[in-house]
């Protein structure tokens, strides 16, 4: 039988176009089978509920996997990374609907671009055409002030599990994580990764800008290490251990985590799934979470995050903590211009004393 050239998928009243819709995406596994790109176009409308209320209004960039995920993929590294299989995609790609909203986002270096701005369900399918699969809004939300996109209404938490960690010690220190918010004053919300990891979400006040959120993300990382010995803030991995690593650096500018309810491109096309906190406990394989269960799932309960509006939160309980705890400033990422009082950006076991200055510049001999 001769593959279909293309299908449409109903996306909020408008007929979205999915081309080569037989393409396999991901192959079968032993537990799922094999998904089409038509069937990532399906589901993404399936989860309009919970996807929008993460993608509405917020600057989007978009993880396209053109040709699918196989094993030995790659996904690009930087734009001069042209031999990669996947990329992310932070302009508006040609071809957008006239439907498409924007919102013109500015990066570290200065530079800016108009990124995608999901006001419909029609937009995410279309780009589920493009090849997208996950979906990495800004934590900003684009209103009739132009500032609103320089000061962030969500504070996140990554959990990432280092090597000798698994996906169940980070769920016990997500646990703890949302005790001390709440000892603090804030509500939390909680997903899977979609990996071994998990994503701990607050809805803050957007009075701050973004270097004050990171303080904050800092300043709780520090917190919860105190409470958690199998907790860390460190930035270099050498020095991490079997631990869980805060990830403060997700709360830059530029820095994103996927979105509620994206696909991500892994075997079994597993799911970044928002979960009551009773339910994120007795998850004990979060590949289960995936294309083929979330939407019955959201269907049938509702998106656990229906509440994550109802009220922002003062991010200062958390930057009293930056300035009460020691430690200070911490390393950017990489590809981040040098900032105020960063330390220097080399591995501990690199670094020789003498060639640094006190603000963290190198010396020239």
């Amino acid at each position: 039988m001769a593959k279909a050239s293309a299908a449409e998928v109903q996306a909020g009243g408008r007929a979205v176009r999915v081309s080569s819709p037989d393409r396999v995406i991901y192959e079968a596994t032993r537990h799922t089978p094999e998904v089409t790109k038509l069937m990532v176009a399906e589901y993404v409308a399936s989860v309009e509920d919970g996807l929008m209320r993460a993608l509405r209004d917020r600057p989007t960039a978009l993880e396209r996997w053109p040709s699918g995920v196989r094993e030995g993929m790659r996904l690009a590294t930087g734009p001069q990374d042209s031999k990669a299989d996947a990329f992310y995609q932070k302009r508006v790609p040609r071809g957008a609907p006239d439907y498409l909203e924007t919102a013109t986002v500015t990066f570290p270096s200065g530079r800016t671009a108009d990124e995608i701005c999901p006001t419909e369900i029609a937009v995410p399918v279309w780009a589920a055409h493009m090849g997208t699969l996950t979906f990495h809004p800004w934590p900003v939300r684009r209103t009739d002030d132009p500032a609103s996109l320089d000061h962030p209404d969500e504070l996140r938490i990554d959990l990432d599990p280092q090597p000798g960690t698994t996906f169940a010690d980070a769920v016990r220190v997500a646990g703890v994580a949302r005790e001390l918010l709440a000892e603090l004053g804030l509500t939390a919300y909680a997903k899977t990764s979609g990996n071994r990891g998990v994503h701990v979400y607050v809805r803050i006040e957007p009075r701050w800008e973004f270097t004050d959120v990171r303080h904050a993300a800092i300043g709780f990382g520090r917190a919860l290490e105190r409470r958690d010995d199998q907790v860390t803030t460190a930035w270099w991995k050498e020095e991490r251990g079997e631990r869980i690593f805060v990830d403060y650096n997700q709360n830059c500018r530029d820095r994103t985590i996927a979105s509620a309810y994206s696909l991500r491109p892994l075997p079994g096309a597993p799911v970044s799934t928002p979960l009551a906190w009773a339910d994120l406990a007795q998850v004990d394989d979060p590949r289960g979470l995936n294309l083929f269960t979330v939407p019955e799932r959201l269907a049938d309960s509702g998106d656990p995050w229906a509440g994550i509006d109802d009220e922002a939160f003062s991010i200062q309980p958390l930057l009293d903590l930056y300035e009460e705890l020691p430690g200070g400033e911490m390393p950017y990422p990489p590809d981040h211009p040098k900032m105020p009082g960063e330390p220097p950006r080399v591995q501990p076991s690199k670094k020789v004393a003498e060639h640094w200055d006190a603000e963290g510049n190198r010396v020239e001999d």
